[in-house]
């Protein structure tokens, strides 16, 4: 899913023009996108000038971190060896089931029509 390299982004607006959905505005002049309307299309990277529209999977290093954050956060809150175990099991398990779901996902997406 695409998303807005700030610090890139100079206002030109082409990517706002292109935007079959109406899913990019201007907001403090810079593009900013609205994933609940995005389509997917991809429109936006093409047309952008400075390579400010960036593909998602350059986020999986900070995904990663967020994840490892909010575990350790939780963590916290568990005193013991045992305690804390226990809970890690527990997070793995969380982070097999959304594994699962989205290689069941990816899956079913090959019998949908094109």
């Amino acid at each position: 899913m695409p998303w807005i390299k700030q610090e890139d982004c100079v206002g030109c607006g082409i990517c706002v023009e292109a935007c079959t959905v109406n899913a990019i505005s201007m907001i403090d002049a810079k593009a900013e996108i609205n994933m609940d309307e995005c389509i997917r299309c991809g429109i936006c990277h093409d047309v952008c000038p400075q390579d400010a529209v960036r593909h998602d999977s350059e986020k999986i290093p900070q995904k990663v971190d967020e994840n490892i954050e909010w575990t350790k956060d939780l963590l916290k809150h568990y005193k013991t060896k045992k305690e804390r175990e226990a809970f890690i099991q527990r997070i793995e398990r969380h982070f097999v089931k959304e594994k699962k779901i989205i290689e069941k996902t990816l899956e079913r997406l090959n019998s949908l029509e094109a």
